[in-house]
């Protein structure tokens, strides 16, 4: 019987969650949901230091917008919890010192300036410090005292941390999903920290037991972690425990493809690099998101999932559920994935054409009200229909559109001297006289009607559309000139064409 699988997306509350993070949770959640799994969030806040206010709130916000679906954390409860590390402190010295009893790590008692005065001998001598098998029998740890200086040490509360005692002349051969084999030198590694005196485990020690209390499956996480493969590989051995597999995702590059995109580059090169906005608790600065920039999080899932991925074919259009079912670690790339915010932009060029236009109202509707312009819905969807295909937010709806809701009151000046000569005044009161008294009014009949005209009076149709189009809108630019007419009505189509006679004539 195969084991089920359980993933986890474990992010720390430190700030905004970084676009790279969302990635890796909507990887590790195709996963999952491709196989019939749970994903997992728990929130590591071991680190009370760099803890903010409000961080745990965002990131769970955060993967609610996306579609990214908790089967267990902090508020969905699960029976493997707690689920924040804060909560499960106690957990952690038994794992600890259950190490220290294995042989596998042992209590260390160097203060600060001691290790320091060791990096500064190797230093002069032109070596690097590794606190490791080469140096740690002669070293302030347990490894060169007897039983009762030990007990002394513990029983006086001397501060101390506890070591993994890394193996010496191994070679490791690692396993990863996506970069195949992986071989080591145990001889390279050090000693790392697993807890400290004061209680707190640190990551390493934490991440390990942790995973193994929840049945973690698969880790899948960022390729900044590979470097610690090897120690958490050695962890689960010396435990006795059956590691998970790991798979390591690419990083994701900034758009020039140099250096990975940090969350100070949103701000640097004009494009968010959060999903959500946010605004900083300690000194109030807001960095910008994509929903309040007006993405769709169709268009950000779409986009994170083929950053790094790729189903073999040249298809780019995924919903969530389709992904869910052709995601596949074996085709996740091990190179780095270029950012571009003009692709994401096309994303979203295309979930827009597709939204429906009742939503589409509903949030053109929020934009007009914040810039108090009220209409009917009715009234917002022909707008939309007529100028949608142009946009790549709703929010350009009322830039590409705004002649719609307000008569010009400026008309471009290159635009005038070209197009309104000495009879242009005459044709535009004449049709403003025709439009005037038709019984019924409509984009077709308006058409109809100004074209007979022209024709009937023997005039080019080059010598009366242009202007009729910047006596409406006020610039050379827009959809049909007619659906224009139709949408503003009979009454506000006049009185546009009367005052561009009186205004430019």
């Amino acid at each position: 019987m195969s084991t089920p699988v359980r993933v986890r997306f474990a992010p720390s509350p430190t700030g905004p969650l970084h676009i790279g993070g969302v990635r890796t949770a909507l990887f590790n959640y195709l996963f999952a949901k491709g196989k019939n799994g749970k994903f997992i969030l728990r929130i590591e806040d071991t680190d009370q230091n760099r803890y903010v206010e409000g961080a745990e709130d965002y990131i769970i916000e955060s993967l609610n917008w996306c579609g990214i679906t908790i089967d267990e954390g902090p508020r969905e409860g699960g029976d493997k919890g707690p689920y924040r590390q804060s909560e499960r402190k106690e957990i952690y010295r038994k794992y600890a010192e259950m190490l220290v009893e294995k042989g596998h790590a042992y209590y260390a008692f160097d203060t600060a300036e001691e290790l320091d005065t060791r990096r500064q001998e190797a230093e002069s001598l032109g070596n690097t410090f590794i606190y490791n098998w080469y140096n740690r029998d002669h070293l302030n740890n347990s490894l060169g005292m007897d039983q009762e200086t030990l007990k002394g040490k513990l029983e006086n509360s001397d501060n101390y941390v506890i070591r993994f005692k890394a193996p010496k002349d191994e070679t490791l051969v690692l396993k990863d999903r996506i970069r195949g084999e992986i071989t080591i030198d145990t001889n390279i590694l050090d000693d790392k920290v697993l807890f400290k005196s004061d209680g707190m485990p640190t990551y390493h020690l934490a991440n390990i037991v942790d995973d193994h209390l929840m049945e973690i499956s698969h880790v899948i996480r960022g390729e900044e972690w590979l470097p610690s493969l090897a120690l958490h590989v050695l962890l689960y051995r010396s435990f006795g425990w059956q590691a998970p597999e790991f798979a390591h995702l690419p990083l994701i590059l900034k758009p020039a493809g140099k250096g990975k995109l940090s969350k100070r580059d949103g701000d640097k090169l004009g494009f968010p690099v959060f999903p959500l906005e946010w605004k900083d608790p300690k000194d109030g600065t807001v960095s910008a998101g994509y929903r309040e920039e007006g993405y769709f999080p169709e268009a950000v899932v779409n986009f994170l999932a083929l950053l790094g991925w790729n189903p073999g074919d040249e298809r780019e259009i995924f919903g969530m559920e389709e992904l869910c079912d052709v995601f596949t670690l074996e085709k996740v790339n091990k190179s780095g994935a270029r950012f571009d915010p003009d692709k994401i932009k096309w994303f979203n060029h295309h979930y827009l054409q597709q939204a429906s236009v009742s939503e589409l109202v509903d949030r053109f509707q929020k934009v007009l009200k914040s810039n108090r312009i009220e209409v009917s819905d009715d009234f917002a969807e022909k707008v939309i229909v007529l100028i949608r295909e142009r946009a790549d937010f709703v929010g350009d709806f009322l830039e590409l559109g705004g002649f719609f809701f307000e008569t010009p009151q400026t008309y471009d000046e290159k635009a005038a001297r070209k197009q309104w000569k000495e009879d242009t005044n005459r044709y535009i009161n004449e049709i403003g006289d025709l439009l005037a008294g038709l019984p019924e009014f409509s984009s077709e009949i308006s058409e109809s009607v100004v074209k007979q005209w022209i024709t009937d009076n023997e005039l080019g149709f080059g010598k009366v559309m242009p202007p009729l189009r910047l006596a409406l809108v006020g610039e050379m630019k827009g959809p049909h000139i007619f659906d224009i007419m139709g949408v503003i009505g009979q009454e506000e189509t006049v009185a546009r064409l009367r005052r561009a006679v009186e205004v430019l004539g």
